[in-house]
């Protein structure tokens, strides 16, 4: 008898254990759904979508970053990156993991563990890791400049504070396609935050700014810092060089 009304006492703390730290969570996903979801706006296709986002590659002096052969950075602290973009290449580390990642011919990409060089059973995961990497942290480097990449579709959006925003769309390509993007602008017609609907997020319109932009070397202007909710995105160490 003892032991079943200890059974029952240890269930019924586990049980309150996952109420005591579910539910505060659900309560606080729960607000944060009603305060921030928001349903994807529609907007215009065609020759004024494509001005702003023209615009938008003005003001940030698109031409330097097209001339900009090297990116580096670090995203987070956690993920490094010497992106040759010339080259067609990029040198991803996390770890103790280093994976030379050739976007011409994946099939050439290398792994190296520990500074050595892998080839065992798991090379490919570690190719697709440090590709999904790229993809999503060097977004939050250079989103901006990829609007008239292929597959991408822009749509001029008005606003309800009666603002003009860009609703960039991406149709393929990346790790996610289907994401969507509202650009929104500075007096100047620089991009000063973005909001998401994208299926890494619950939570539909979450807005994210775009901030502490520095000018690199070769004259390309990229973001350091962005704000999500409560979150800092931090990207340290980032060059451009022309070479």
């Amino acid at each position: 008898m003892a032991k079943t009304l200890n059974t029952k006492r240890i269930l019924k703390i586990i049980g309150g254990l996952i109420i005591f730290f579910t539910l505060p969570t659900l309560l606080l996903f729960g607000f944060m759904y009603l305060k921030y979801n928001e349903d994807l706006p529609t907007g215009q296709q065609g020759a004024k979508a494509d001005q702003l986002a023209t615009q938008m590659l003005q003001a940030l002096n698109e031409e330097a970053y097209l001339n900009t052969d090297y990116l580096e950075w670090t995203f987070k602290g956690k993920h490094h990156y010497k992106w040759y973009k010339t080259d067609k290449t990029c040198e991803v580390s996390w770890s103790h993991f280093t994976v030379i990642l050739d976007f011409k011919n994946k099939a050439n990409s290398k792994v190296f563990l520990a500074k050595q060089d892998y080839n065992g059973i798991e090379k490919q995961d570690y190719i697709d890791t440090a590709t999904d990497y790229f993809n999503n942290d060097s977004f939050w480097l250079v989103a901006p400049y990829k609007v008239f990449d292929a597959g991408v579709e822009r749509r001029l959006v008005q606003t309800e504070s009666g603002e003009t925003a860009l609703l960039v769309t991406y149709m393929s390509g990346g790790s996610t396609p289907g994401d969507s993007y509202l650009w929104h602008f500075d007096a100047n017609g620089k991009p000063k935050s973005y909001q998401m609907w994208v299926d890494i997020l619950p939570i539909d319109g979450l807005e994210a700014t775009w901030e502490n932009w520095i000018t690199t070397e070769s004259g390309a202007q990229l973001p350091t810092f962005h704000k999500l909710l409560f979150l800092g995105l931090e990207l340290d160490n980032v060059k451009g060089l022309e070479l």
